[in-house]
């Protein structure tokens, strides 16, 4: 998650030399290269149920084609750190989902961590005032405004988009491993992407990309379909999805920092605060019960 969280504000660039779907259908091209060698079934792998070729189509539509689309026009419409801000929603959507669709029991420790994750993250909302601060800016604030709240929403549905790939995740790694699951939802993502990319990649000037934005359309594209993908789903065949959601926070988290460090966003001492509130729900969700208690009594 901190992978991805990277990626998301890096797409913020990347989205000012491409168009979205054009960058979309690189991303999963450049995706589907790499994993040639992963489509392969193993021997030890039964083959593809009708049901689980129908939620890798699902899993694909939503957790990267359209993910994908909703977060890259989200952060071009508004800010690395806006894009920490609402994507903050996806522990509690995952934890949600996991008990209505897989119906796992969420402990109340979990809960405990989301709640914790969220509060952490609107309270950097609230200490950032981006909004209000373009209230009183010229007349070209309403029509600004009117574009967060548009770039704002994207990303919520990418935050939904995002909890649905968990959950339904989950259900894929019970019959597929990792790598397979990686590469065949990468290429049905592809699939998807192609008309629009094809219309618009034959009316692109590819020439007047620069050699640094090809290196950086490079390494989103690995860690965006390979590498973090791969990454959560090996993680996901062995942790519930409910517990597995509140690592999400992780994207809000290195979103906001990359937008501060590499972007040049500023950080306020209460941001701080909400950074360490949501590194302490990933402390809740993952240390066994025992090993909290001794830590509360100082051993």
């Amino acid at each position: 998650m901190a992978l991805v969280g990277t990626y998301v504000a890096l797409s913020k660039p990347l989205a000012l030399a491409f168009p979205v779907l054009l960058l979309a259908w690189l991303r999963f091209g450049i995706g589907a290269l790499a994993m040639l060698g992963w489509l392969r079934k193993p021997a030890h792998e039964a083959p593809l149920a009708r049901h689980a070729k129908a939620l890798l189509f699902l899993n694909a539509l939503l957790g990267n084609f359209l993910f994908t689309v909703f977060m890259i026009y989200g952060v071009s419409l508004t800010s690395a750190t806006t894009a920490g801000v609402v994507m903050a929603s996806i522990p509690a959507c995952v934890a949600l989902m996991s008990w209505l669709f897989l119906r796992e029991r969420v402990g109340r420790r979990t809960w405990m961590a989301v709640a914790c994750a969220v509060l952490g993250i609107v309270l950097f909302a609230l200490s950032k005032q981006e909004l209000p601060a373009l209230a009183v800016q010229a007349p070209e604030a309403k029509n600004t405004m009117n574009t967060q709240w548009l770039g704002m929403l994207l990303l919520l549905a990418a935050s939904l988009c995002e909890a649905a790939y968990s959950v339904i995740g989950k259900r894929l790694t019970a019959s597929l491993g990792p790598r397979r699951i990686t590469a065949l939802v990468n290429l049905w993502s592809f699939a998807l992407a192609t008309p629009a990319g094809i219309g618009l990649a034959l009316g692109f000037d590819f020439a007047s990309i620069a050699w640094p934005t090809w290196t950086l359309l490079l390494f989103y594209a690995l860690a965006a379909s390979m590498w973090s993908v791969w990454l959560w789903m090996t993680g996901l065949g062995v942790v519930p999805a409910s517990q597995a959601g509140v690592f999400t926070v992780l994207l809000p988290v290195s979103a906001a920092l990359v937008g501060v460090l590499a972007l040049g966003e500023a950080m306020q001492a209460m941001q701080w605060l909400a950074f360490a509130l949501a590194l302490a729900s990933v402390l809740l969700a993952t240390l066994p019960a025992g090993r909290l208690s001794r830590a509360a009594r100082g051993r």
